[in-house]
Parts: C-alpha cells; structure tokens; sequence
C-alpha cells in the first residue's frame, strides 16, 4: 500500500457519477475529498489526471465495473500459494466461463479460509484446509466499450474492480441462508444473491423482479430453482434464512415481495455507506496483485504510454515557455543595458572637454611638482657638498642627471685625494630632516686621475638621489 500516495474511486451509476479521493495515511486510505460529478460534464481533472509529480507520489485511478457486465462464480480449492492457486483456476476456466475463454477478461478474489471435517466410510473425521475463491470474469468487448465511456468522461482507469465484492466482503454472515443485495446491481429490479452455508459462501446468483402483477411468482420461481440447485449440490443442507441488505426505497421495493416469495420472515440489515465500500476498494486494489486485473493488458500498456507522451509534451512545453521567458528576459535587460550605456555615454560627452583639461592641468601639476621636488633637492644636495666640501679641494662641476643623479667633479691636490674619497662616501651617508639624501648604492664610484705636471689629481663620481618623487 506504501507505493500509492492517491487511490481514486469512480462510479459511473445510473443515479450519478460519483469521485473519491483517498489518500494514503498510517497504513490505510482516508477521504480526502468526494465529487458528484454532473453528467455532461467531466471528473476535475487535476484529480484524476497524472502529471509529473505522480512520479515520485504515485496516484491509482480505480473504476467500478457495472456488476450486469460480469459473471461471478464461487469456488472452493485446496489452501494454496497465490501461484499455485491461479493455476489450479486456469485449469477450470473453461468449465467455470460461460463464454470462450478468449473472449473474457477474468480475476480471482480470495473470500476466506475454512477448515471443514469430513467423514470418511469408516467414519473417521478429517479436517481439510479449503479457501474460497470469487472468480470474477467479464466480455473483453463489454468492458472495452466501458473503458471507452470512461475515456470519453476523461478518466483512465488503473484497475476495474466490482464493487459489489466489497460489499459482500463487508457481510457478517450469523448463519446459514440467503442474503440479497439490491443496490450491488444498481439497476431497479434486480438483487445479488449469496448463499452462505457450513460458515463458507458457497453461491452467488442474481435474481430479477420484474415489474408485472406475477412479479412475486416470478421471483418466487427463481429463488425456487436456485434453492433446489443448492440442494443437487449438496451445500444447502436445510431451509435458508433469508436477509435483505438494504434500505430507503430499496427495502420498500423488496421486504414484501420477498417475504410473499419465500413465506417466511426477512430480517432487513443496513448495508455500509458507499463511501466505505469505495475505501475497502481502495485498499484491496491498492494490494492487489497488478497482474491479476480485470483490465486488458493492451489498454494499461496504450494509457502509460498516453502518459509518458503526456509527460514529454508537457515538458517540452514547458521548456519553451521557459526558454522564451529567458529570451524575453534577455532581451529586456539588454535594452536596460543599452540605456543606461547611452545615458553613460551622453553623460561622458557632456564631461570629455573637462575631463581633457583636467588631465592636462594634472600633467602640468605633475611637472610643476617635478621641478619643484629638483630644485629643493638641488638645493640639498649643493647645501650638503658645500657643508662637507674638503678644503684645498676645487669643485669644478656639478650637475644632475635625467633628474634623478648628482654628478660631481673636480681636482685636488695629490695628497687630498684621500680626503674627497672621504668626502665622497660621507656625502653617500647625507640626511635632510633624518631621511637620506642619496641612495646607499647606485651611481658612479669615486675615479681620480693625474694632471700634469704631477701634483694635482682629477676627480669625479655621482649619487643616485632618494627623495625626488614623481620621477
């Protein structure tokens, strides 16, 4: 039961079409909601229709099959596996079919386990363990008209079930004898007739009534003749008690001709609401074996297909409205995007001949920065030569290279060359307000070379400046 979250039930009466919709909950089918559905129009199709989610949530479509449309048989066989039960019942069909065997669609319904004794010749009793068997059979082409009335009314059935079983199921014999059913067959005038006799169901039959002045005669003769078929048998062993399982009009219907027809008192019993039948079919169909089904085969593999195709058509509908939406979208945000690049650039237009001067007074700001940051290192650098200048010591040029280099050169007697060495490597170590003036490496290292005639040298070399920015 766990694999069904849905079971739907559909009645298709004479009085009105009927919807329940049961969902699955603690092990059980509860009413979730009930339809009349009117008869020129269709079930809510978001209730019996399967779309995506019945995927993962599956839904069971159950339809009432119409009890004149079949033919019940009551059988007893050996307690059995379900496979070993089906075959004992293949092997009977043909005796138990009224019509060809190709010709039918057929299930098996378990009514009950029994264990009666038996006495042998020598009178030694014997307990045999037998199971009753409903066999339910239907015309292939009765019930594929029915399906077509039903796919007309837009409802695709999962399963075929009778729901008149359910309501024998829901009987509680308290006896041996005859209990009728009138509203199994939902048709006025005729009632389903089960025999329950040794604590087993031993025979159903429908009787009719018809609507003539010999109307008790004639029901009179069938049960007659149903009695003594009962008596050839051998089940019925003594006068049945009789039982009308009805109420409202039906018990009026059928109290009176029924206790003329038999001459014997009837004891009126209030069948279950058909509510409830629908949830005990909704449960059995819901356990039930899916092979043993009174559906064709051809017609459950032809609605899964209608599905799955539904399912793609629907999907690739979906993907379209989708993919057009992204479109739209796209083509939405691009206009947004184009507008707001034209404000941009109307924007940039109005601003392009400020912008323009405003990087050429940068540029110029730049330079003037330049010029300024050279001439205070200038001044640096000539404060720091003249402060640390050797005496005897001639400086003959000072310059500045690609604005970053202090070149310095000059002579000095021979004996002093020691001291511009000197002077050379303190000027490297020059700061201005704690920062050095110079970088510790970089420039052109001390070189000294003679004059003639002898006692004077020329000198030169050059620092790399450290404060300049912006070079």
């Amino acid at each position: 039961m766990s694999r069904w979250n849905t079971c739907n039930i559909y009645h298709d009466a004479p009085e009105g079409r009927r919807l329940w919709q049961f969902d699955a909950r603690k092990g059980g089918f509860n009413l979730g909601r009930e339809h009349n559905v009117p008869a020129d129009q269709k079930p809510p199709a978001g209730t019996v229709e399967k779309s995506w989610s019945n995927l993962f949530q599956p839904r069971l479509n159950v339809a009432w099959l119409p009890v004149d449309s079949v033919f019940i048989r009551v059988i007893h066989l050996p307690s059995a596996s379900f496979a070993e039960t089906l075959s004992m019942v293949e092997f009977q069909l043909e005796k138990l079919s009224p019509i060809p065997v190709g010709q039918v669609v057929w299930t098996v319904e378990q009514f009950g386990e029994t264990q009666p004794k038996t006495k042998s010749s020598d009178g030694t009793e014997t307990t045999t363990s037998l199971q009753t068997l409903v066999i339910i059979l239907a015309e292939r082409k009765a019930v594929e008209v029915y399906l077509g009335q039903l796919e007309a009314q837009g409802f695709m059935a999962d399963r075929l079930e009778l729901g008149a079983f359910d309501l024998l199921q829901s009987t509680k014999p308290d006896g041996d004898g005859a209990w009728l059913f009138p509203a199994a067959l939902g048709a006025h005038g005729s009632a389903l007739v089960a025999w329950w006799y040794g604590g087993m169901l031993q025979n159903i039959n429908i009787v009719t009534m018809p609507a003539t002045d010999d109307r008790i005669a004639a029901l009179k003769e069938q049960l007659s003749q149903m009695t003594w078929a009962g008596e050839l048998e051998g089940w019925l062993t003594s006068p049945p008690a009789w039982h009308l399982v009805a109420e409202g009009g039906n018990v009026a219907d059928w109290e009176t001709p029924l206790r003329q027809a038999v001459d014997q008192p009837i004891k009126i019993i209030t069948p279950p609401p058909t509510v409830q039948l629908a949830a005990l079919t909704a449960q059995r169909a819901a356990k039930a074996d899916p092979k043993m089904n009174l559906l064709p085969a051809e017609f459950s593999a032809r609605y899964r297909d209608l599905f799955i195709d539904r399912l793609w058509s629907r999907g690739l509908l979906s993907i379209g409205v989708v993919y057009l939406l992204l479109v739209v979208a796209y083509f939405a945000t691009l206009s947004v995007r184009d507008y707001r690049v034209g404000q941009i650039e109307d924007r940039v237009r109005n601003t392009s001949q400020s912008y323009t001067n405003a990087i050429r007074e940068r540029e110029l700001y730049q330079v003037l920065k330049v010029r300024q940051d050279l001439k205070f290192a200038a001044l640096d650098c000539w404060k720091a030569v003249s402060e640390r200048l050797p005496q005897d010591t001639q400086l003959d040029s000072i310059s500045f290279q690609d604005g970053r280099r202090l070149a310095l050169s000059g002579t000095a007697p021979l004996d002093k060359i020691t001291d511009v060495l000197t002077f050379s490597s303190e000027l490297r170590k020059a700061k201005v307000n704690g920062e050095a003036l110079f970088e510790a490496v970089g420039g052109d290292s001390f070189q000294n070379h003679s004059i003639p005639p002898g006692n004077v040298a020329g000198w030169s070399f050059s620092l790399d400046l450290k404060r300049v920015e912006g070079l």
